[in-house]
Protein backbone atom coordinates (compact mmCIF):
# COMPACT_ATOMS: atom_id res chain seq x y z
CA UNK A 1 0.00 0.00 0.00
CA UNK A 2 2.71 2.66 0.66
CA UNK A 3 4.27 1.51 -2.81
CA UNK A 4 1.22 2.70 -4.07
CA UNK A 5 1.05 5.88 -2.41
CA UNK A 6 4.57 6.64 -3.18
CA UNK A 7 4.14 5.92 -6.32
CA UNK A 8 0.67 8.19 -6.86
CA UNK A 9 2.69 11.07 -5.00
CA UNK A 10 5.50 10.85 -7.37
CA UNK A 11 3.39 11.02 -10.30
CA UNK A 12 1.28 13.94 -8.94
CA UNK A 13 4.57 16.26 -7.78
CA UNK A 14 5.72 15.53 -11.60
CA UNK A 15 2.60 17.05 -13.09
CA UNK A 16 2.55 19.57 -10.28
CA UNK A 17 5.96 20.83 -11.34
CA UNK A 18 5.33 20.32 -15.32
CA UNK A 19 2.25 22.88 -15.25
CA UNK A 20 3.99 25.16 -12.29
CA UNK A 21 7.16 25.09 -14.56
CA UNK A 22 7.44 28.36 -16.93
CA UNK A 23 7.54 27.18 -20.63
CA UNK A 24 10.83 26.66 -21.88
CA UNK A 25 11.42 29.01 -25.23
CA UNK A 26 12.97 27.84 -28.18
CA UNK A 27 16.65 29.28 -28.94
CA UNK A 28 17.75 30.24 -32.52
CA UNK A 29 20.76 30.00 -34.54
CA UNK A 30 21.79 32.13 -37.33
CA UNK A 31 24.14 31.10 -40.10
CA UNK A 32 25.76 33.16 -42.37
CA UNK A 33 27.84 31.77 -45.27
CA UNK A 34 30.22 34.20 -47.58
CA UNK A 35 30.40 32.59 -50.84
CA UNK A 36 31.97 32.86 -53.78
CA UNK A 37 29.83 34.90 -56.19
CA UNK A 38 31.17 32.32 -59.17
CA UNK A 39 29.42 28.95 -57.43
CA UNK A 40 26.52 30.77 -56.01
CA UNK A 41 24.51 28.90 -58.21
CA UNK A 42 25.62 25.59 -57.56
CA UNK A 43 25.85 26.65 -53.89
CA UNK A 44 22.25 27.05 -53.76
CA UNK A 45 21.93 23.66 -55.47
CA UNK A 46 23.78 21.93 -53.22
CA UNK A 47 21.99 23.14 -50.45
CA UNK A 48 18.75 22.80 -51.55
CA UNK A 49 19.23 19.77 -52.92
CA UNK A 50 21.52 17.76 -50.57
CA UNK A 51 22.43 19.69 -47.04
CA UNK A 52 18.58 20.92 -46.16
CA UNK A 53 17.49 17.33 -47.11
CA UNK A 54 19.61 15.78 -44.80
CA UNK A 55 19.46 18.33 -42.30
CA UNK A 56 16.14 17.69 -42.04
CA UNK A 57 16.68 14.14 -40.84
CA UNK A 58 18.43 15.00 -38.11
CA UNK A 59 15.83 17.45 -36.57
CA UNK A 60 16.94 20.97 -38.11
CA UNK A 61 14.45 23.52 -38.46
CA UNK A 62 15.16 25.91 -40.80
CA UNK A 63 12.91 28.77 -40.19
CA UNK A 64 14.09 31.48 -42.76
CA UNK A 65 16.94 31.44 -45.65
CA UNK A 66 18.54 34.97 -47.29
CA UNK A 67 20.24 35.89 -49.69
CA UNK A 68 22.57 39.37 -48.97
CA UNK A 69 25.52 41.35 -49.87
CA UNK A 70 27.74 42.82 -47.20
CA UNK A 71 30.59 44.67 -47.32
CA UNK A 72 31.30 43.46 -51.14
CA UNK A 73 30.61 39.65 -50.87
CA UNK A 74 27.82 37.34 -51.05
CA UNK A 75 26.50 35.58 -48.08
CA UNK A 76 23.74 33.39 -48.15
CA UNK A 77 21.97 33.72 -44.12
CA UNK A 78 19.61 31.28 -42.61
CA UNK A 79 17.84 31.03 -39.30
CA UNK A 80 17.50 27.40 -37.38
CA UNK A 81 15.06 26.99 -34.74
CA UNK A 82 16.00 24.41 -31.50
CA UNK A 83 14.20 23.31 -28.69
CA UNK A 84 17.73 23.96 -26.38
CA UNK A 85 21.65 24.30 -26.83
CA UNK A 86 21.70 20.28 -26.29
CA UNK A 87 19.58 19.38 -29.34
CA UNK A 88 21.25 22.07 -31.53
CA UNK A 89 24.78 20.58 -31.14
CA UNK A 90 23.81 16.71 -30.72
CA UNK A 91 22.21 17.72 -34.70
CA UNK A 92 25.26 19.30 -35.97
CA UNK A 93 28.00 16.88 -35.07
CA UNK A 94 25.19 14.21 -36.75
CA UNK A 95 24.94 15.85 -39.83
CA UNK A 96 28.62 16.64 -39.83
CA UNK A 97 29.50 13.28 -39.58
CA UNK A 98 27.17 11.92 -42.24
CA UNK A 99 28.87 10.06 -44.53
CA UNK A 100 26.41 10.91 -47.16
CA UNK A 101 26.73 14.32 -46.79
CA UNK A 102 30.56 14.36 -46.44
CA UNK A 103 30.58 12.33 -49.62
CA UNK A 104 28.49 15.17 -51.48
CA UNK A 105 31.34 17.84 -50.21
CA UNK A 106 33.99 16.26 -51.71
CA UNK A 107 32.23 15.28 -55.41
CA UNK A 108 31.17 18.97 -55.74
CA UNK A 109 33.71 20.69 -54.23
CA UNK A 110 36.02 18.47 -57.30
CA UNK A 111 33.91 19.96 -59.60
CA UNK A 112 33.25 23.41 -58.45
CA UNK A 113 36.18 23.98 -55.87
CA UNK A 114 35.23 26.33 -52.96
CA UNK A 115 32.06 26.70 -51.74
CA UNK A 116 32.08 28.57 -48.39
CA UNK A 117 34.83 31.47 -47.80
CA UNK A 118 33.50 31.84 -44.01
CA UNK A 119 31.02 30.39 -42.02
CA UNK A 120 29.67 32.97 -38.82
CA UNK A 121 27.71 30.94 -36.51
CA UNK A 122 25.61 32.96 -33.49
CA UNK A 123 23.27 30.48 -31.04
CA UNK A 124 20.51 33.25 -30.04
CA UNK A 125 19.31 32.96 -26.39
CA UNK A 126 15.92 34.39 -25.68
CA UNK A 127 15.78 37.82 -23.43
CA UNK A 128 12.88 37.34 -20.28
CA UNK A 129 11.41 40.50 -21.24
CA UNK A 130 11.61 40.58 -25.31
CA UNK A 131 8.94 38.90 -27.60
CA UNK A 132 9.50 35.17 -28.55
CA UNK A 133 9.35 33.50 -31.74
CA UNK A 134 8.40 30.31 -31.69
CA UNK A 135 7.81 29.10 -35.37
CA UNK A 136 6.56 25.36 -35.53
CA UNK A 137 6.12 23.64 -39.12
CA UNK A 138 3.43 20.81 -39.37
CA UNK A 139 4.70 17.83 -40.80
Amino acid sequence: MNRIILLVFTCWSVVVYAQSSPEKKPIHQLRIYTIPTENKPVFHDRFRDHAQRIMKTYGFNIVAMWDTEFENTIEFVYLLQWPDEHTMKTAWQNFMNDQEWKDIKVETSKLHGTFVIKIEDRTLIPTDYGPTLDVTKSK
